[in-house]
C-alpha cells in the first residue's frame, strides 16, 4: 500500500516538472551576475556574436597588412636614396676636378698677360703721372726714370726670406721714395715709391742707426766751434775760410729700372700692418704712400735693375722671372686635376661594387 502511494507521488512530480520546464522554455534562464572586472565589454552590435568577433580580427589584419606596405614602401624610399648618396662623393670629386681645369687654364692666361706686358718697350717715368693712367693699364709696364732716393722715408716690409747658397735668411724690402731732381729735366716729374730690394737683418739694422745718428743734434764743442768760426770770419788773419761747397751735401742721382706694381694681398695668415709702430707685414701701397708723406696714388715699382755694385750687394732687386711666376703653376693645377678625378672614378666604382652587392643578396 506504502510502495504505490510513494509510486504516485512520484509519477505526480515528475509531470509537474515537466509541465513547469514546459512553460518556461520560451523565457530565458536567470544566471548569476559574475564579478565586474571579469564580465567583457557589453556588444552593442545587432549583429549576433559570431559577426562582432570576426570585425575587429579583420580590421586588425587590413591596418597589419597597411602597415607592412606603408613599411616596405618606406624601406624602398630609404634604400634609394641611400643608392644615390653613394654617388655624391664621387661627383663632389669630379667636380674640383673640373674646376682646376679652369683654374689651370685663368693661370695661364694670367702669365701670359704678364709676359707680354714685359716684353713691351720701358716707358719713362717722368712721362707718366698717377693721374692721367689707370693703375691696371700701367701694371707690370718696365719703366726707367732718373732721381734722388729720399732714405729719411725709407720702409721695410717683412719679414721675408731669401735663400742664399742654400741657407734661407730672414730680411726685409726697402721701399724709398725716388725724389724728383729740381733743375734735371730728365728727372722724375712726381715722387715714385720704388722697392730697392731685399735687405738682411743685420743691414737694416745699421741703416736705421745710421739714420738715428743723422738725426741726432751736433755736440755743444762742435756747435761752439762753429759759433767762433762764423765770428771770425771777416778777419784776414783768421782761419782760412772754406768754400761754401764743402758744406753743401752732395746728393747722388740714381737710375732706376723697374716693373709698376700694385699692393700686394695679404693671406689671412699675415698680420695687419700697423704704421704707428713702423711694422710693415705686406705692401700696401695707399698706406705707405701715406705714411712717407706723399700722395695716396703714388706710383709703386719694382726695382729690376741686375747692375749689382758687387762691393755694396745690398739691396738685392728682384728678379724678372719672378714676375711670371706663381705659388701655384699651371703644372700644379694639372696635377690637382689628375688626381682629384682618378678619386671621383675610384670612389664611383667603389659605389657600382657595393650596389651590385646589394642586389646580388636579393
Amino acid at each position: 500500500m506504502s510502495s504505490s502511494i510513494s509510486r504516485a507521488l512520484a509519477g505526480k512530480l515528475r509531470r509537474g516538472a515537466a509541465a513547469a520546464s514546459a512553460a518556461t522554455a520560451g523565457v530565458p534562464a536567470l544566471r548569476r551576475p559574475r564579478p565586474l572586472l571579469r564580465s567583457p565589454a557589453p556588444s552593442l552590435s545587432p549583429w549576433p556574436s559570431r559577426f562582432s568577433t570576426s570585425f575587429p580580427a579583420a580590421a586588425a589584419a587590413a591596418a597589419a597588412a597597411d602597415g607592412s606596405s606603408s613599411g616596405a614602401r618606406g624601406k624602398e624610399n630609404g634604400s634609394r636614396w641611400s643608392r644615390w648618396l653613394l654617388f655624391v662623393p664621387g661627383a663632389i670629386a669630379f667636380g674640383l676636378g673640373t674646376w682646376q681645369v679652369f683654374r689651370r687654364q685663368d693661370k695661364i692666361n694670367m702669365l701670359e698677360y704678364r709676359q707680354g706686358r714685359l716684353d713691351m718697350e720701358p716707358m719713362e717715368l717722368k712721362d707718366v703721372s698717377p693721374s692721367n693712367k689707370d693703375l691696371q693699364s700701367l701694371e707690370f709696364r718696365r719703366v726707367f726714370g732718373k732721381g734722388v732716393f729720399d732714405d729719411k722715408r725709407s720702409i721695410f716690409v717683412g719679414p721675408r726670406s731669401r735663400s742664399i747658397s742654400g741657407v734661407t735668411e730672414n730680411g726685409y724690402y726697402l721701399i724709398t721714395p725716388l725724389m724728383p731732381i729740381s733743375d734735371d729735366p730728365e728727372s722724375v716729374k712726381f715722387p715714385v715709391l720704388v722697392n730697392r730690394g731685399w735687405v738682411p737683418r743685420s743691414w737694416r739694422d745699421k741703416f736705421l742707426e745710421t739714420l738715428d745718428d743723422a738725426g741726432k743734434p751736433k755736440d755743444a764743442s762742435e756747435t761752439s766751434v762753429q759759433k767762433s768760426e762764423e765770428k771770425s770770419w771777416w778777419k784776414p788773419w783768421s782761419k782760412k775760410p772754406k768754400n761754401v761747397e764743402e758744406h753743401v751735401a752732395t746728393v747722388a742721382s740714381v737710375e732706376v729700372l723697374g716693373v709698376i706694381r700694385g699692393s700686394e694681398k695679404p693671406s689671412i695668415f699675415v698680420p695687419a700692418n700697423d704704421p704707428a709702430s713702423s711694422q710693415w707685414f705686406y705692401v700696401d701701397t695707399a698706406a705707405i704712400a701715406h705714411a712717407s708723406g706723399l700722395p695716396a696714388d703714388t706710383l709703386y715699382t719694382e726695382d729690376i735693375n741686375e747692375n749689382v755694385n758687387p762691393s755694396n750687394p745690398y739691396p738685392v732687386p728682384k728678379e724678372v722671372n719672378t714676375l711670371i711666376r706663381s705659388s701655384v703653376m699651371p703644372q700644379d693645377h694639372l696635377n690637382y686635376t689628375l688626381t682629384w678625378y682618378s678619386l671621383s672614378a675610384a670612389v664611383t666604382f667603389m659605389a657600382f661594387k657595393r650596389l651590385r652587392q646589394k642586389k646580388s643578396r636579393r
